[in-house]
C-alpha cells in the first residue's frame, strides 16, 4: 500500500474540503433522533449532499453516486468529520442496505430504491433483531408467506435503529415454515407505512428515539421486495452484516477526529487533569491512526478485487472498545464535572463527552456483539474447535 497521495486525490480532497465549507451548516442541526423536526432537518441536509453528488460518492452516477474508488471514499470521509458537518440519518441506507442491493439486487431494484436512497427520499430502518432473536439472528420467528406475487409479512422486530421515524425498512423474514437456524430466510424490503405495520418508538435514558420496535399483522410485500433468491437471507444479511463491522459503518475518520479532540482537551486541562492520563490520551490516538492505516490497507485490497471475510469481526471490536476508551479518557480528564449536561450553568466546555461515552458503550453490543465476534475469529480465522 502506497501511502502518497497522488495529484488527483489530492485535488479532489481539496474540491471536498472547498464544498463542505460553503455548504455545512453553521450551528448544529437539532438530533435526528429526538423529534421528527430533527429528523427532516437532517433529511434536507441529505438533500442538499446529494445535489452536490455527495451523497454516496462510491456508487455509479446513475445511482446518484459519483463512481469514486473507496480510497476517495475514505478521503471525503475525513474531510466529512473535520468540517463537523451533520451525521448521516440515512447510515443504515447508504453503508448498509445500499451495498447489499449493489451486489445482490436487479437492475430494476437497484434504479428503484438506490438513488432515492441517495437523495434522502426514502430513509431506511433495519429490521432484523426480535425480542427472542437477538445477537443470535438465525432465530428469528417472523414469516414472510407467500400469497401469489406477494408475502404476507407477520412477526415482531424490536431495536430498529432509525424505525421511529423512517420510511422503509429492511428485514429478514422466515419464508420456508419448515426451516431452522440459517435455513429458509429472506431478506424483504417493505414501508413503514404500509397497512398492518405498527411502529412503536422505544425511548432511551436520553429521551431521544433512535430505536422503535415493530409490529407486523399480514403486512403485504410485492415478491419483487425481496432481495436474493428465496431462502438466501441469511447469506445477504452476513454480507451486510461484513460491510457493518467492517468498512462502511463507522469510519476511521470519526476516532481520528474524536481522538485530535481528546489531545486538544488533555492539553487545555493539563494542569488539573492526572498526569498519568497522558498515556490513556497517547494510546487512543495511536490506536485511531492504527485503524485508520488497517482500513485504508482493506480498502486497497477491495480495490484489487478482494473481499471482507471473517477479519470484519476483528475491526469490530478494535473500533468498539476504542471509542468506549477514547470517551472514557475524556471523562477522566474533565473529572466531576464530566457529569454535567452541556446546557449546565457550571458545564463549561464540557462539550458532548458524556453523551458520546454513553452511546460508545452500545458498541460492543449493536452489528453482533464483541462475545460472538470473538467466537467467529476463534474459529473462521484461528480454527479452533467450537
Amino acid at each position: 500500500m502506497d501511502l502518497t497521495y497522488t495529484a488527483e486525490q489530492v485535488a479532489f480532497r481539496a474540491e471536498v474540503r472547498a464544498w463542505l465549507k460553503a455548504h455545512v451548516p453553521a450551528s448544529a442541526l437539532p438530533p435526528f433522533d429526538a423529534t421528527r423536526e430533527g429528523f427532516e432537518a437532517h433529511r434536507k441536509w441529505e438533500r442538499t449532499l446529494a445535489a452536490g453528488g455527495w451523497g454516496m460518492v462510491t456508487w455509479p452516477r446513475e445511482y446518484g453516486g459519483r463512481g469514486l474508488d473507496l480510497i476517495q471514499w475514505l478521503i471525503f470521509e475525513e474531510e466529512y468529520y473535520r468540517a463537523g458537518a451533520p451525521g448521516r440519518v440515512n447510515q443504515n441506507g447508504l453503508f448498509l442496505l445500499g451495498p447489499t442491493l449493489m451486489e445482490f439486487g436487479t437492475p430494476e431494484q437497484k434504479a428503484r430504491f438506490l438513488p432515492a436512497m441517495a437523495r434522502g427520499d426514502e430513509i431506511w430502518a433495519q429490521a432484523w433483531s426480535e425480542p427472542q432473536a437477538g445477537s443470535d439472528l438465525a432465530a428469528v420467528r417472523a414469516t414472510a408467506q407467500r400469497d401469489g406475487d406477494d408475502y404476507l409479512l407477520n412477526g415482531h422486530k424490536i431495536w430498529c435503529s432509525r424505525a421511529a421515524f423512517a420510511d422503509w425498512a429492511f428485514g429478514l423474514f422466515r419464508s420456508d415454515p419448515t426451516s431452522e437456524g440459517h435455513k429458509g430466510l429472506s431478506l424483504v424490503l417493505f414501508p413503514l407505512d404500509a397497512p398492518g405495520v405498527t411502529v412503536r418508538p422505544i425511548a432511551r435514558l436520553d429521551g431521544k428515539v433512535g430505536f422503535a420496535e415493530v409490529f407486523l399483522e399480514g403486512v403485504r410485500a410485492p415478491v419483487a421486495q425481496r432481495i436474493g433468491e428465496e431462502g438466501q437471507g441469511w447469506k445477504l444479511c452476513m454480507a451486510t452484516a461484513g460491510f457493518e463491522r467492517g468498512l462502511l459503518l463507522r469510519s476511521p475518520s470519526r476516532y481520528q477526529v474524536a481522538a485530535a479532540k481528546l489531545v486538544e482537551l488533555y492539553q487545555q486541562q493539563a494542569e488539573r487533569a492526572d498526569p498519568t492520563l497522558e498515556a490513556a490520551v497517547t494510546r487512543a490516538w495511536m490506536d485511531a491512526e492504527s485503524y485508520a492505516l488497517s482500513i485504508y490497507a482493506t480498502a486497497s485490497r477491495l480495490i484489487q478485487g478482494g473481499k471482507i471475510g471473517a477479519e470484519s469481526s476483528t475491526n469490530k471490536i478494535f473500533w468498539s472498545e476504542l471509542d468506549i476508551a477514547l470517551q472514557r479518557t475524556a471523562l477522566s480528564i474533565l473529572g466531576a464535572r464530566a457529569e454535567l449536561l452541556p446546557q449546565a450553568p457550571d458545564a463549561g466546555d464540557v462539550g458532548t463527552w458524556l453523551d458520546d461515552y454513553l452511546f460508545s458503550l452500545a458498541g460492543p453490543i449493536y452489528a453482533g456483539t464483541n462475545e460472538i465476534q470473538r467466537n467467529i475469529i476463534a474459529e473462521r480465522m484461528l480454527g479452533l474447535p467450537r
